[in-house]
């Protein structure tokens, strides 16, 4: 079995500035969303659906980077 697929479909709870770093790549995915809906043309329904998806896929794939990866301190031994 891939090692990497237990630890993949775990809780991350999270750790340091974690919730920041969510935030701020939500923040970010947010602010291009509403610049494709206000840029994009009316006849442009399909492409701005796709774009925001798009958008969608990309926000949650950096914030499971940031999940996945972010170790927690390691305790003074």
């Amino acid at each position: 079995m891939n090692a990497e697929l237990p630890h993949n479909f775990r809780h991350h709870p999270p750790v340091g500035d974690a919730a920041q770093r969510h935030q701020r790549v939500r923040q970010a995915a947010a602010d291009f969303a509403r610049l494709v809906q206000e840029t994009l043309p009316e006849g442009a329904g399909r492409e701005r659906a796709l774009a925001i998806t798009k958008i969608e896929e990309a926000m949650m794939w950096a914030n499971a980077g940031i999940a996945r990866h972010n170790m927690p301190p390691t305790a003074a031994a």
